[in-house]
C-alpha cells in the first residue's frame, strides 16, 4: 500500500466537483483538488481537438485504484476518461498517514 496522486481530466468544473465529492464521500479518495480551467490538445476519432477541460486531482492509496477507476468511469461523461495515478514516494509522512486514515480499508 502506497499513497497515490490521481490525475483526472473532466469536461468542466461542474463535472470535476460532482466526481470529486462522490469519491471523497465514498472514501475512495481522502481529498480532491480542482483546477477549473485547462486547454487540452489531442487527437480524438482521427481529428485534432482543442478543448477546455478541468483537472481533478485526488489523493488516495494504491489498493483503491481499481475501485476508484471503475467508479470514475461510471460517473464520467467521457467514454474513455483519463484516470492515471502516480506513486507518492517522498513527502510528509504525517500527510500520507492522514490519507490512509481518510480512505476505506480493505
Amino acid at each position: 500500500m502506497e499513497p497515490r496522486l490521481v490525475y483526472i481530466t473532466t469536461e468542466n468544473e461542474k463535472e470535476a466537483l460532482k466526481i470529486g465529492k462522490i469519491l471523497v464521500q465514498e472514501r475512495l479518495a481522502a481529498c480532491a483538488n480542482i483546477l477549473p480551467k485547462m486547454k487540452s490538445i489531442f487527437h480524438w476519432e482521427k481529428k485534432l481537438t482543442v478543448a477546455n477541460e478541468a483537472v481533478l486531482i485526488l489523493k488516495t492509496k494504491s489498493d483503491l485504484m481499481t475501485e476508484l477507476t471503475l467508479r470514475v468511469k461510471s460517473l464520467h461523461s467521457y467514454s474513455v476518461p483519463c484516470v492515471i495515478s502516480l506513486p507518492l514516494l517522498e513527502g510528509n509522512r504525517e500527510y500520507f498517514n492522514w490519507i490512509f486514515s481518510e480512505v476505506i480499508s480493505e
